[in-house]
């Protein structure tokens, strides 16, 4: 099974157009099966087949990273990943973009103690994982990341306080969310959507780029 994995994930990052490092393979692979592990008891993902996981959490997360690593043009960012969950996107960016400082943040306290599980574990020291309302939290974080978490209007109204000057929103949805476009409060403005193809996953996906107009 780990052999099929590792062939699978090989095979979509490339589709994804991804050079990944034998070292990240391993990490992303190493990634999945913690989670596998911790779902056990923590129930962190509906998803329990690992083929099924690799495709809908790890591919359809790694599907992002060439969109995020576009829009920060490879520099040293600080990004914050709000109902982050088992940590996706958050801890695929953080293995994929060392360069992108990462903090995962859940209501749930058991999911930020996963997160810094898998920052120890996988020796990943730009990864963290905070317990907090995004409500509460300051940054300035330069991108603030999301994923199937809540609509465009809650996500931005919530984690305002927490995106710095110039920085943007970076919202991972199903089909085009023209109604959820069309609720955005005032001041915050819709610059680009970018349809995604998540490699084994027949489903729309895209992401919805916002920033403070």
């Amino acid at each position: 099974m780990a052999g099929e994995l590792e062939e699978g994930l090989r095979a979509g990052a490339a589709e994804l157009g991804l050079a990944l490092t034998d070292a990240q393979v391993a990490q992303l692979l190493a990634y999945q099966a913690l989670i596998q592990k911790w779902t056990q008891v923590y129930n962190l993902t509906a998803v329990r087949d690992p083929q099924e996981m690799l495709t809908h959490h790890l591919l359809d997360s790694l599907a992002a990273v060439a969109p995020l690593r576009r829009q920060t043009g490879g520099q040293p960012v600080r990004l914050l990943d709000v109902g982050s969950g088992a940590g996706l996107p958050g801890a695929v960016f953080a293995i994929c973009c060392p360069e992108v400082d990462v903090s995962c943040v859940d209501t749930v306290a058991k999911k930020a103690a996963f997160i810094q599980q898998v920052a120890v574990s996988l020796k990943l020291p730009n990864l963290r994982g905070v317990h907090a309302r995004v409500e509460n939290l300051t940054g300035p974080f330069d991108v603030v990341s999301s994923r199937a978490f809540a609509s465009l209007a809650d996500f931005v109204n919530w984690s305002d306080g927490a995106l710095g000057q110039g920085g943007v929103w970076l919202a991972m949805k199903g089909k085009h969310p023209a109604d959820e476009i069309a609720a955005l409060p005032a001041g915050v403005g819709v610059f680009h959507v970018e349809q995604l193809s998540v490699p084994g996953l027949g489903a729309d996906r895209c992401i919805v780029w916002l920033r403070r107009t």
